[in-house]
């Protein structure tokens, strides 16, 4: 049966966000401020200058506090003092090479993180809805050509991808020991595909990489060009999450449990082929390959299996591999032309809304 969400229902309704000052974070308040929620972030200061956050001019129309996940006392306290009805949970350690420079505080951040948030879940009563994001790297990739499902084995060869492994472990048994007597509160995870969309700036990211690269006339440097995988824009999944937060909140038996948001397979490729997609977006640049046979273990073949968000969620992805890719070089063209990045942000939802209303 196909489920009908309504996203005006977001509302004045109160939100929770931990890493709002993050890539996905910033994108997902900006949104839910559009529609006239009451946000709270809660989040360390934004990691890199130029951020989602500071560009929208985020800090000045919601509220929220920089704190750490790993600060049990204080992120129960906001949330309690809060008394939010939904909760995003995005704060984390997010990037696989950073995990290898610094195992420990990966795992502090994103597993000690997880326990904390859970916490103070326990200790929140208004809460009906939570939706708890880790990611695709939370499988145990075995290099299969075809979707991992949400039954799949969970695992990780390198320290971020275990991290998020745990979490969902430590999820699973905060809700079989803790929180499933509480019939009122609909709790998931959610794991997405490699999100690219403008105005991140992140270190040893592909799509920032470029941009460094492109807007200071250097080459493009590749270390895994055939490295495969499934590209979405950042509005595809958060409108997943939002969609399930109300599913949740009216339905939690129903909804409850884990949930992948990916591409359309046209979506799922090569690195190379991103990257020469964004060349020809940008209308010039230069891609060199230089391939470290030394470098940290990444996977070479990653993508979701998405047919039970489709089935029981009536959620599919509306970009392509090429809406994705041109609207992410727009975002980025046009903001460091001098256009307003709020504006072209709420251009870009609103282009969005339309593709999922058609």
């Amino acid at each position: 049966m196909k489920e009908s969400v309504d996203f005006s229902h977001f509302k004045d309704c109160r939100v929770f966000v931990t890493g709002h000052t993050g890539f996905k974070g910033a994108w997902l308040c900006f949104w839910l401020n559009q529609l006239g929620a009451k946000v709270y972030g809660y989040s360390l200061p934004p990691a890199y200058p130029g951020s989602v956050f500071e560009r929208v001019d985020l800090g000045s129309t919601m509220d929220g506090e920089f704190s750490d996940v790993r600060d049990s006392v204080r992120l129960s306290a906001a949330m309690r003092a809060f008394e939010p009805e939904i909760l995003f949970h995005l704060a984390a350690q997010p990037l696989v090479r950073a995990a290898y420079d610094d195992p420990k505080y990966t795992f502090d951040v994103n597993v000690g993180g997880a326990v904390n948030l859970l916490e103070a879940v326990r200790a929140t009563p208004s809460l009906k809805s939570v939706v708890f994001v880790t990611s695709d790297k939370c499988y145990r990739n075995k290099e299969w050509v075809w979707g991992y499902r949400e039954t799949d084995e969970l695992g990780g060869k390198d320290p971020y991808s275990a991290s998020k492994a745990c979490a969902e472990l430590v999820f699973s048994s905060y809700v079989d020991s803790f929180l499933a007597v509480r019939r009122d509160l609909g709790i998931a995870t959610v794991r997405a595909g490699n999100v690219i969309g403008g105005g991140d700036w992140s270190p040893n990211r592909i799509v920032p990489d470029c941009l460094r690269a492109l807007l200071s006339d250097q080459p493009i440097v590749l270390r895994s060009p055939h490295a495969t995988r499934p590209w979405q824009h950042v509005l595809e999944p958060l409108g997943g999450y939002m969609r399930l937060a109300l599913l949740l909140a009216r339905d939690p038996g129903r909804f409850g449990g884990s949930w992948n948001f990916g591409p359309g397979s046209d979506s799922i490729n090569t690195v190379l082929a991103l990257v020469e997609k964004i060349v020809a977006d940008w209308g010039k640049g230069q891609i060199r390959t230089e391939i470290d046979p030394n470098a940290p273990h990444e996977s070479g073949l990653l993508q979701l299996s998405i047919d039970k968000a489709r089935l029981e969620l009536d959620w599919k992805p509306r970009w392509g591999f090429g809406q994705t890719v041109s609207e992410t070089v727009a975002w980025y063209r046009r903001v460091e032309a001098g256009e307003s990045a709020a504006a072209v942000t709420a251009g870009q939802i609103r282009t969005y809304e339309s593709s999922v209303r058609a």
